[in-house]
């Protein structure tokens, strides 16, 4: 399986775009504005969409993805989440005054969008590959996903900070490949960086201490101003992991 990097930024401007993935050719994992990397034909096969939380930057292109595959499509998008991040899917944004309702267009019945409801330890099975639902921690609902491909697992951690439960999943995973974490501020943002529940160096730092496997570590979520600094003060802090940028365009095959 394969799982294409749309967007890995923690902002815009320029080239950068934000969290978005690509899972085989019918699967999305969040939906930023990466997702305006696909072409017409890749929108219209979208099938599935595995939300983190409800933050602006992991939804941006949800809305323009329904409203262009609309009468080019036959059967509904689904899109998989906590209810919590449902609930405000509905009632901030597909609310007909941000933007109209799809789940009763073209017509109540027939829906565009179609809600799924998915908890913690949760999985899907699509196109041979399982998505599991992770815990995270972060300023509003949110999870992670496992995604397994039967010959590999990788671990996307959503936006989130230190959170036992999460690790604890992932350490139980016997064919762990890689983990993508974000790692939103550099260390002279530590303070905001813990008020936005984000992760800087010094605390991802801590938090690779309770990783048991010996996996690639991704990072994501870099804000442009700092991603350089960032990234240096990572590599000072943690010697142990194989921990690099993930880039936006690669493709990782698991």
């Amino acid at each position: 399986m394969e799982l294409r990097v749309l967007g890995c930024s923690g902002g815009i401007g320029g080239a950068n775009r934000t969290t978005a993935y690509l899972l085989g050719a019918h699967v999305l994992v969040d939906a930023g504005t990466g997702v305006g990397e696909l072409n017409f034909t890749e929108l219209c096969a979208i099938d599935h969409v595995f939300l983190s939380h409800a933050h602006l930057d992991h939804v941006a292109c949800l809305p323009m993805l329904l409203d262009t595959v609309l009468t080019a499509r036959q059967r509904p998008v689904t899109v998989h989440a906590l209810p919590e991040t449902l609930h405000v899917l509905q009632q901030h944004l597909f609310n007909w005054q941000l933007w109209p309702d799809f789940s009763v267009i073209p017509s109540e019945a027939e829906g565009i969008l179609r809600y799924a409801p998915i908890s913690v330890g949760e999985s899907v099975v699509l196109d041979g590959v399982s998505v599991t639902a992770l815990p995270a921690l972060h300023t509003i609902p949110a999870i992670g996903y496992q995604l397994d491909s039967g010959t590999s697992s990788v671990v996307y951690s959503g936006d989130t900070v230190g959170c036992p439960a999460f690790w604890q999943a992932v350490n139980a995973i016997g064919n762990l490949g890689a983990v993508i974490i974000e790692t939103a501020f550099a260390n002279h943002e530590a303070e905001l960086a813990s008020l936005a529940r984000h992760l800087c160096p010094a605390s991802l730092a801590r938090e690779l201490c309770n990783l048991e496997h010996d996996a690639e570590v991704l990072i994501t979520h870099l804000k442009p101003a700092d991603s350089g600094r960032t990234l240096r003060e990572i590599h000072e802090l943690d010697s142990r992991h194989a921990i690099r940028p993930l880039l936006q365009g690669e493709t990782i095959q698991f």
